[in-house]
């Protein structure tokens, strides 16, 4: 298996969180001072979702805070388009800070937010970064010819649920977007495509682990796969795997709030060449796994299926 379940997943689940919550998942992921930060999306009993926050020595044992660390937002321009709740966080590290994207809903659709931090303790809202109806937004880790990059997925019939990529100067004025992979037909991904958890710098090219939905007579599955971006031009898309990486297999993942569900929004890169996903069992609780980037990056390269 080319993702290395931890044996005592799930990792995270409501009944680790100090206040009333009925689950835990989709959670982004960074190392900070040499400690794990996960922000995890939550659902409270009314169905809304605000964003906790949990910390950890080593990766695997989260110590959730006694407060969230996101909730709908109070003051205008945000509150109207947080209303219904926030959800999903993706964490960016960046010189100058923690750059995170989340998804806001209200009775105008799904946009998605951008808030800065330094250290985890103050967050900083920024702006509202897409029009609706937009999800999954993630940032690349660095600047790419003097602009900086993110990949995201709208909410559209004329090409359906697909990844798409787009520049900026500013992290708020976002344009000369693209589409760069799209669902395959009679696929895995034939339904819907998304991207996961921030890209990843290697030798060979951004490394992008995103998610891919298949819908069945029970219901959509979601699955993870793996595409390698060109590092000066991360429109080129140089390989999508042909298979998943990771699908729903244990218990957690097949039963849960939805089930037949594995969804990433988070991946620390290790010094030594491993990487932990962490991803949500069910969007129920949260689950850890590793792979060698240098195994993900390969399969990329060597099955690659269309990207378009």
């Amino acid at each position: 298996m080319i993702i290395q379940r931890y044996e005592k997943n799930p990792i995270l689940t409501k009944y680790d969180v100090p206040y009333p919550v009925e689950t835990v998942h989709n959670a982004g992921v960074v190392k900070h001072n040499n400690n794990y930060i996960m922000l995890f999306r939550s659902h409270l009993r009314n169905g809304r979702s605000i964003i906790g926050i949990a910390e950890s020595r080593d990766g695997v044992r989260f110590v959730v805070r006694p407060e969230p660390f996101i909730t709908p937002a109070k003051t205008e321009p945000f509150s109207v388009y947080e209303a219904y709740g926030v959800e999903d966080p993706r964490i960016c590290p960046m010189e100058d800070g923690y750059w995170i994207t989340y998804s806001v809903y209200s009775q105008h659709g799904v946009r998605v937010a951008l808030a800065k931090t330094v250290d985890f303790e103050r967050l900083e809202r920024i702006s509202l970064i897409t029009q609706a109806d937009y999800r999954n937004v993630v940032i690349f880790p660095e600047k790419i010819n003097g602009r900086y990059a993110r990949l995201d997925r709208p909410h559209s019939e004329i090409s359906p649920w697909s990844i798409w990529i787009s520049y900026s100067p500013d992290l708020v004025h976002w344009g000369d977007a693209k589409v760069v992979i799209k669902p395959m037909a009679y696929h895995w991904d034939e339904m819907k495509v998304g991207p996961g958890a921030t890209p990843i710098k290697t030798k060979k090219g951004w490394l992008n682990i995103f998610h891919g939905v298949f819908k069945t007579m029970d219901g959509a599955v979601y699955r993870l796969g793996v595409a390698l971006h060109d590092i000066q031009d991360p429109s080129r898309v140089l390989g999508v795997a042909d298979g998943w990486i990771l699908q729903p297999e244990d218990f957690w993942e097949i039963s849960g709030y939805v089930h037949n569900v594995v969804f990433c929004c988070g991946a620390v890169a290790e010094e030594d060449g491993i990487v932990r996903i962490y991803w949500g069992g069910a969007d129920s609780v949260i689950c850890l796994g590793t792979a060698l980037i240098d195994d993900l990056v390969e399969l990329c390269l060597s099955t690659p299926r269309p990207a378009i």
